[in-house]
């Protein structure tokens, strides 16, 4: 899956939390995140103008839910409820869990949340 893909894939998927994300999905979303909000960090730092930081603010709110979904589907696709992401909010110890898990490689075959990603 191509980076544009990849983002294409979650925005058009705003809300949908249900189904499965490969792992190329979810890093590029990820990396479409962190490279916007650079841009606009540094943007706001060479010009001095607020403008930037309510521009992050505002992307910020448009990549929640899709950034949600998405982190929702990568736990699917490795045979784990959404409800998982929750560990993330353990100190230290739940991020480095989420990291481990959304680096795991699919489920073989199909689960209970929907065929594997890899063989549509």
């Amino acid at each position: 899956m191509s980076f544009m893909d990849a983002v294409k894939s979650c925005f058009s998927q705003y809300v949908g939390f249900k189904g499965r994300a490969r792992r190329s999905e979810y890093w590029y979303f990820c990396l479409f995140e962190i490279v916007v909000d650079v841009v606009l960090s540094v943007l706001m730092s060479v010009t001095g103008a607020q403008i930037f930081g309510i521009l992050s603010g505002i992307f910020g709110l448009a990549c929640l839910l899709p950034g949600l979904a998405v982190a929702i589907r990568r736990m699917h696709d490795i045979g784990k409820s959404g409800w998982f992401i929750l560990c993330g909010l353990i100190p230290v110890v739940g991020f480095i869990l989420l990291i481990v898990w959304a680096a795991k490689d699919s489920a073989p075959g199909e689960n209970q949340y929907g065929p594997n990603p890899k063989g549509v």
